[in-house]
């Protein structure tokens, strides 16, 4: 197996969204591939917002993996910037095989390399085993998080 991990095409975002569509992420309710694509396109009008895919070159590129990446500058923290990785996702089938692990190592290095002093992400609640990894790979709790409905 060997993993490439790349930022996203408009070509990946069926295989994207079929890894979003699996239980205890968004259970099967995704946007349709046209609306993706919108979307897809106004990240490109964000400074630092992009989305990466993981590739199995032993299948041909097939997209096993995905995360999004947003770079803020923050005027707090001496100026320093933050990262925030969102959406992370990995094939069913694939999970146990290493590949969240490289996605984590490739949001910590973007992260290292745009001078961030935090990579931050969020997890549902429920999702413990995900809470089990992240912990696995050095993250700690850290604050509170809330949300509003809108």
């Amino acid at each position: 197996m060997i993993i490439v991990i790349r930022q996203a095409t408009e070509a990946d975002l069926p295989s994207v969204l079929a890894l979003y569509s699996q239980p205890g992420l968004d259970n099967g309710r995704v946007v349709d591939v046209p609306t993706a694509r919108e979307l897809f396109a106004q990240f490109a009008r964000y400074p630092n917002y992009r989305l990466f895919v993981a590739c199995d070159e032993a299948q041909h590129g097939c997209v096993v993996g995905t995360y999004s990446l947003l770079i803020m500058h923050n005027l707090a923290h001496h100026a320093t910037p933050s990262a925030v990785a969102e959406d992370v996702a990995v094939a069913p089938e694939r999970h146990g095989q290493g590949i969240g692990r490289q996605l984590m190592a490739h949001a910590v290095a973007q992260a290292r390399e745009a001078g961030c002093y935090k990579l931050a992400l969020s997890s549902n609640q429920k999702r413990e085993k995900a809470h089990a990894f992240y912990l696995s790979l050095g993250f700690k709790l850290h604050g509170l998080s809330f949300v509003i409905e809108t």
